[in-house]
This record gives C-alpha cells, sequence and structure tokens, in this order.
C-alpha cells in the first residue's frame, strides 16, 4: 500500500473510532458576505464527557457558500478554546494522562479539529489544547486553556 494510501485509510479510521462530539452553538459573527452564505466565526460549547462542570469554549471558522452549505468546504485551520469550571468538578471514572476528549470534522473526510485533555497532576491541574490535522499535512497552530480543580479534589489517572 502506497504511503498516502495507508496516512487516509488511517485517518478515515481514527475519524470513526474518536467520540463524537456534541457540541451547542453559542454564537457566531459574519466574516465575509456571501449570496450563498456567508463566512463565519461560531463559538460551540463542549461539556467534558468524563468531567462535569468542565465546558470549552472552542471558536473556528467555518466556510460558507455553497461548499459550506453542502458540507464540502474545508475550514480553516484556525481555532481558539478556552475552558471554565461551570460546575462541581465531578469525574465519572479514571481519566487517561492524555485523551482526544472530543473531535469535529472541518472538510468532508480530511481534516478535524481535535481537543486534548492533559492532566498535570503536579498542579492538581485540567489541560485542553486544540489542534487540526489532515491526511497529508497537519497544523502546528493550536491553543491551550487550564482548569484547576479545587484543593480536596483528586484527578483519578489511569
Amino acid at each position: 500500500m502506497k504511503p498516502t494510501v495507508l496516512r487516509i485509510a488511517l485517518a478515515v479510521t481514527t475519524a470513526l473510532l474518536l467520540p463524537a462530539a456534541h457540541s451547542e452553538e453559542v454564537a457566531s459573527v459574519n466574516t465575509n458576505f456571501r449570496i450563498t452564505g456567508s463566512d463565519r466565526v461560531v463559538v460551540e460549547a463542549y461539556d467534558d464527557p468524563v468531567v462535569q462542570g468542565v465546558t470549552c469554549y472552542v471558536s473556528r471558522a467555518r466556510t460558507g457558500g455553497v461548499k459550506g452549505t453542502l458540507g464540502i468546504a474545508e475550514d480553516p485551520t484556525e481555532a481558539s478554546i478556552a475552558c471554565r469550571q461551570v460546575g462541581a468538578i465531578h469525574f465519572t471514572g479514571p481519566v487517561k494522562q492524555q485523551s482526544d476528549v472530543f473531535s469535529v470534522s472541518m472538510s468532508l473526510i480530511f481534516k478535524s479539529l481535535h481537543v486534548v485533555r492533559v492532566v498535570d497532576a503536579k498542579r492538581n491541574t485540567l489541560v485542553y489544547m486544540t489542534y487540526s490535522d489532515r491526511v497529508v499535512s497537519g497544523s502546528a497552530k493550536n491553543s491551550v486553556s487550564a482548569v484547576p480543580v479545587p484543593a480536596g479534589t483528586t484527578i483519578p489517572v489511569k
């Protein structure tokens, strides 16, 4: 199998295995007017499925136009993240030292936005990072946010 074909197969398989991202669109602003649908920046809220009381807000560009309306446009790579404690923090089970929490498609099948949770046990803090990847070439553009866990609560690491 050629390396490019192998990467495509790996990307498709990985996309099918990652947790489905359940988000709620909080707001959006138009950035480039198009008659067939404007480009915009959206802010979406993602609740951490394993850590109750933590929500991550991700802002990212969404491509409009005919391709955007049909869901076949490739969204730009830029994204920003801010995670906050929005309630009492409760762990539904042990968490991995580092794990992909959410993944959202940014193109038909070849590009994804990821949110990764990292446990900083020394500081009793959850660190969330967002980045995007592609089958052939990823992007080093990323953003990071941290949520300190209240004193007296220990992060249950696997």
